[in-house]
Order: C-alpha cells, then structure tokens, then sequence
C-alpha cells in the first residue's frame, strides 16, 4: 500500500485501537492479536511516529480499527475457506439498518487448524455484535465482543552449531517440522463491552463521548528444559571427572518442567472530546481516564521428556508455586490538537498531550510477599507538522514525542540483586525510568494521473529504553533502561494501473542499532554493544512488489513478491557466539517468497477465491537466537561423563513452507 509505513520494523510496536478502546494489554502491552474481531473491522488506520494524541506507549505509532456498521452495511456476507495444513475458516457477517436510525450489525469467525509443525493444532472463534441509533443530531451504539482462542506456539529450533571450529546441523536441518519441546499452548479468554455517544452542538462544534469495560484470562502451559538438569549438564562439561559420580542422584535429576501461567486482566476507561471547527481551524480538546488492574501467578513441576520431547509431569512432583504479582494502574490524559488551514496549499498541524500515570505493584516470590511498591510518572508530550501542496506534489514534515511507563513485568524484573531466570520471572519492582521517544518524518507524496508515489525519511530516537540486562549471573538477568536506541531510514513506494494490469512497488531502507555503550544478557552470554550495534531481529532492506491482472470482468489473477535482507541475530549482535570471543557470522540469511491469488465471480454476489502462499516452498527464517542445544540431533543430553555438553546454538524461528487456500464467499 503507498504511503504507509513499515511500522513493525520502523519503530517498536505500535499502540492499537478498536473503536477508540485501546486493546493493548495492560500486563505487558502486548497486543494479543487473535482476539480481535477480524470479520467485523471495516477500515485501519495507521498513524506512524511518536505521536502524542494517542495516548501512552505510542512510541510505535499507533493502528485504529474501526468496526463494520449496520449503517453502512446492508445484508449478509459469508465466506467459507479451507487448506493446507488441515486450516478450516468459516466467516459470517449481518448488517442492516430502519428508515427511523436504528441499525445493527453482527459478525463472527470460527478457525481451526492442524499446522504444518508438529503438535501445532489451535483453534479460534469471535462474535462481534454492535447496535444503535443515529439521528439527525445524535448518535449512539452500543458494542459487544466475545473472543476464545487455544493456540500453540511452538517457538524456535536450533538450526546449527559449532564446536572447535566444527558446524554440526541441528534439529532444523533435520525435520523442518519438528518442535523442539513442547507443550507450548496459549488459551485466551475476552470479554468487551464499549459505548459510544456523539452530539452535534451547532456552530461547528460536535461532542464525542466513550466508555468500555474489559476483562481477559489468559492460561499458558510450556513444556521446558529444567533450570537444575541444564546447570548439571553445564557442570558435567566443566568437570568431567566428577561426571556421574553418583549414577543414581543423576538418573532422578528431572530433565524437564512442566510451567504454567494464569493472569486475569481487567480494564476499564472513559474519554471525552470536544471537535470543532473555527474559520481555518479544525481542532480537538480531549480528555481520557483508564484504570486496569492484573493478577498473575506462575507455577511448576517437575517432567519427563518423552522420546518426542513432550514434557509430561511427574505425577509424584508437587506443583510448587513461584512468582506473582498483583498490580493496577491509573491513567490519566489530556490533549489539544489544532488544524490551522494556512491558504489553499499550506496547513500547520499541533498537537500535545499531558499524561500522568500511577503504577502500583504487590509482588510475591519464593521468599514470601514484598511490601507493595508505587510509582508515579508524569509527561508533556508535543507535536509539530506541516503540508503543502503544489501542483500533484504534496510535501509533509512532522516532528512528535511519546512516552511509556514500564509494564508490570518489567517493574517486577528490575533488581539487579535478585535476578530473574528468564525476562517472564518477577523478582523485585525497583524503580525505572519511562522511556521518551522523539521522532521526525519528511517527504513528498505524487500523484500523476494515475501513477501514485511516496518518498520519506525519518529519524526516531528512544531514549532510557527498556531492555533485558545481564546480571552477570548464568541465565539470569533484569530490566532496565538502556541509555539510547536509535531507529532510521527511508523508503520509497509507486502504483499505478496500465489498462487491465495494477502493480505496485515498494522498498524500505531501516537502520535500527544501540546508541550508546552497554551490555546486553541474551540467553547464554553477554554481548557488549557500542553505539552503531545492530538490533537483532530487523532487516536493513524490504521489497515488496505486486501485481494484478483482470483477465475478465469475472476473472483476476495476482501475484506479488517480499524480499528482505539478512537479519542480525540475537546473541550474535557483536559477532561474536560465546563470552570468550569466539568470531563467527550467525546472521540469519535473506530471502524472497512469491504468492499467487485467484478470483472468479462466476454470478452476482458469488465469489471463487484461492491464494497460495511461499509457491517454491523456499526455506527461510525470520529470526535468529544463540542458545545452547541440549537436543543435539534431537536426543537429551545427559549429565554423566562422556555424554557431550551443550554447545552454543543458532536458533531459529521458522517461516511457513508452501501453503495453499480455497474458499467461497457470498454477498446477499
């Protein structure tokens, strides 16, 4: 699409919108992505930059959704779809409206699948229902969404590791499909119910008001490798000679844990605008307040690893509890925005926005209960942009700042005394800075009878980020901030139609590195970075091109193509594979996918559609992590003498191998 930018690469995550609710989560500001209502949205909007007006956390930019109305929407729409992979989908949506304004809609999406990795079947279903009446000077409705979602989310295998020199595949090479331990399931709950209200006052001036309520639960199960086996293979490595000293005290060690989580999420807000419209202004005067409120507790037990490396708990192990917290937090925003129309060619847009946050955390570890610790931080955010028009150019440059407060997680995690095993661990909630981000954007936008193009470049620096730090400690580490990290570049895009044939082309250049001097904990060494460092995980280079042909009026056909370059990866980030310097180039190669799609209307309303995704079936990987292999080739690692000892690893993340859907849909 020209003109929007590659938000996920350019900046951090972005802050997401449904109807004006942020769906943020407020335990780690994650967006859980399969709870949102995909066959109801209607129209996204992406707001790129550190842009102020919405709200905290924002330093990604931000993605407003905006849901389907029986207003405008008439009739019933259903769409059933299977392939590849055992993936089953059945979309239905209603929407339709009275001469007086009443209106309703409704939509919902079953989904199942077997996945094309082992253990890997999930399943998901949503009803959207949205109801409400529209006058001549108000407005009003009313939303409901219930979610319910069972996923797996079998993570990275080791793809190749060296030892004295020698490389030696990995459990990748050998079965793309394999998992390396497992369970891994992830079950959400969501229940959302939001009011909207809109009064036309006169004059120019209109009032806008909101209010939602929102409650989640989210339950995982993990199947990992246990803390203790890892440490006494270590030390077997280290110290062959006291190797299976004691055959029997090694033979009841459990090589496995079986861990689970359980966080119960419940938010609630309300926001109030003022719009109105005065010679050449176009203005807002905004007020929001958010409250939510978090319970979360992790247990485990020990396991046994199965020849499949499914974890299975020891029915003769207690299930002991570890950390948790309860927490909440209250914020609240103020904000102005102003359009001031220059001339017909020019327009100045301001903006800003105070925020003030309190954050409150009662923690509990092995140790016993914590005394509640609080926090509160406060912020003025501004923003200044410009356009101006001149013949089919538009050129536009805007300068913004956000900040965000640290999650929960990351205030639980934040004590360099009292480490965590893994950044998921909760130890201490010492005191952290909110991260301020600062960015700026220029660049013209064309339009060419026809042909459309866009050229930007931007700059946005975080300063005080977050980030998870050695502690100096095997395998344990804490957050806290880290000085600066810089993200920049540029990109390029142009479409244009030629008779029965639209294309569309589009690059993207990112920088994105440390800003200063640090050290970085990343599962199995520290890795000391200097302004310039490479963030893992980003590519420097995207393409992706596109086109589409009416063959018929009944008839379309499409391919388009992505392309990125290698990636850096986590752990290797200096070049390095180990703390003793040893060299070598981990990185996670590049590479190109071509996707075809299909369309045929064979009568009024009926739609024929199929798609084919990764069509040479290219093996490719989309991120990169040093770790150490305990399933060398698949088979656990013992703790005795002899039995080898676990070399640093390349771990991977898998991309999708061919995968083909067909479906039909019927408008009525």
């Amino acid at each position: 699409m020209t003109g929007v930018p590659n938000w996920h690469s350019r900046y951090a995550p972005p802050s997401v919108y449904l109807d004006g609710v942020r769906v943020n989560e407020p335990f780690g500001d994650v967006v859980n992505w399969d709870m949102l209502p995909e066959a109801a949205i209607a129209r996204v909007h992406l707001v790129s930059g550190s842009n102020p007006l919405y709200g905290l956390n924002a330093l990604g930019g931000a993605l407003a959704l905006q849901t389907r109305s029986g207003l405008d929407e008439s009739g019933i729409e259903a769409e059933l779809s299977g392939g590849m992979a055992g993936r089953r989908r059945a979309d239905l949506s209603w929407g339709g409206r009275t001469a007086d304004g009443w209106h309703g809609f409704a939509a919902s999406t079953l989904f199942a699948e077997r996945g094309w990795r082992a253990a890997s079947n999930g399943r998901l279903g949503n009803l959207f229902l949205k109801g409400g009446h529209a006058g001549s000077n108000a407005n009003w409705s009313v939303s409901l969404l219930l979610a319910h979602s069972r996923l797996i989310g079998n993570g990275l295998l080791p793809s190749w590791s060296e030892d004295d020199g020698v490389r030696q595949n990995g459990l990748y090479e050998q079965d793309r499909r394999a998992v390396y331990t497992y369970p891994d399931t992830t079950v959400n709950h969501l229940r959302q119910a939001a009011f909207q209200f809109e009064q036309r006052l006169g004059h120019g001036f209109k009032l806008a008001a909101g209010v939602y309520l929102r409650a989640s639960r989210r339950a995982t199960v993990g199947g990992d490798v246990n803390d203790d086996y890892a440490d006494a293979v270590d030390a077997c490595s280290a110290n062959a000679a006291a190797c299976g000293a004691d055959p029997e005290q090694s033979a009841a060690l459990h090589p496995a844990s079986l861990n689970t989580t359980a966080t119960h999420q419940v938010g609630r807000g309300a926001n109030l605008v003022l719009h109105g419209a005065r010679a050449a202004h176009r203005f807002d005067l905004g007020l929001s307040i958010d409250h939510s409120r978090v319970d979360f507790a992790q247990f485990e037990q020990d396991a046994w690893f199965t020849p499949q490396r499914e974890a299975i708990a020891d029915p003769q192990a207690a299930r002991t509890a570890g950390s948790s917290v309860t927490g909440s937090q209250r914020t609240l925003g103020a904000y102005v925005f102003d359009a001031w129309a220059l001339d017909a060619a020019t327009s100045l847009t301001a903006a800003a926005r105070m925020n003030l946050a309190h954050v409150g955390n009662t923690l509990a570890t092995e140790e016993g209960p914590q005394a509640p610790e609080a926090f509160t931080y406060r912020h003025f955010n501004p923003s200044l942009g410009v356009t101006h028009r001149s013949g089919a150019l538009t050129w536009y440059a805007n300068a913004a700042q956000a900040n965000r407060v640290p999650t929960v997680i990351e205030l639980g995690c934040a004590d360099p005394a009292q480490p965590c095993r893994l950044p998921a661990g909760l130890q201490s909630d010492p005191y952290l800075k909110q991260v301020v981000a600062r960015s700026f954007e220029t660049g013209l936008r064309a339009d060419w009878g026809g042909v459309e193009a866009n050229a930007a470049i931007y700059r946005s620096v975080n300063r005080d980020d977050i980030l998870f730090i050695s502690s100096g400690v095997s395998r344990a580490g804490y957050f806290a901030n880290f000085d600066r990290t810089l993200r920049q570049g540029a990109e390029l895009g142009v479409s244009g139609r030629v008779a029965s044939l639209r294309w569309r082309a589009a690059y993207s250049y990112l920088d994105a590195v440390y800003d200063s001097d640090g050290a970085l904990f990343t599962g199995t060494r520290t890795v000391q970075v200097r302004p310039g460092t490479r963030i893992a995980g980003l590519p420097r280079h995207t393409l992706k091109l596109g086109l589409d042909w009416e063959a018929t009026p009944r008839l379309s056909l499409g391919a388009d193509l992505q392309a990125q370059s290698p990636l850096a990866t986590q752990g290797n980030e200096d070049g390095a594979i180990d703390d003793e310097g040893t060299r070598a180039d981990w990185s996670v190669r590049g590479f190109a996918l071509l996707n075809l799609h299909a369309s045929w209307r064979p009568a009024p309303g009926w739609e024929l559609f199929a798609r084919a995704s990764n069509v040479l079936d290219r093996r490719y990987e989309t991120y990169g992590l040093v770790a150490a292999d305990l399933f060398p080739g698949g088979t656990l690692l013992r703790p005795q003498a002899g039995a080898g000892h676990a070399a640093p690893s390349r771990f991977v993340a898998l991309g999708a191998p061919r995968l083909l859907t067909a479906g039909l849909r019927y408008r009525f």
